[in-house]
């Protein structure tokens, strides 16, 4: 997902080792896409939602 990102909209995306299989993607320290019960979001889902929360 760090790659699409960085691809896609040229945002460095900082890691953050977790446990028990956590997907958190925040920015600015909101988060904007997280793993759910359904699973992960989609790599357009979690585009969609970084671009959404990005400055114009």
């Amino acid at each position: 997902m760090a790659d699409v990102l960085k691809q896609e909209l040229g945002v460095e995306a900082e890691l953050s080792k977790g446990s028990n299989g956590v997907f958190t993607v925040a920015v600015d320290g909101d988060i904007v896409a997280k793993k759910t019960l359904d699973g992960f979001p989609t790599p357009e889902q979690v585009l969609a939602a970084v671009r959404a929360k990005l400055p114009s």
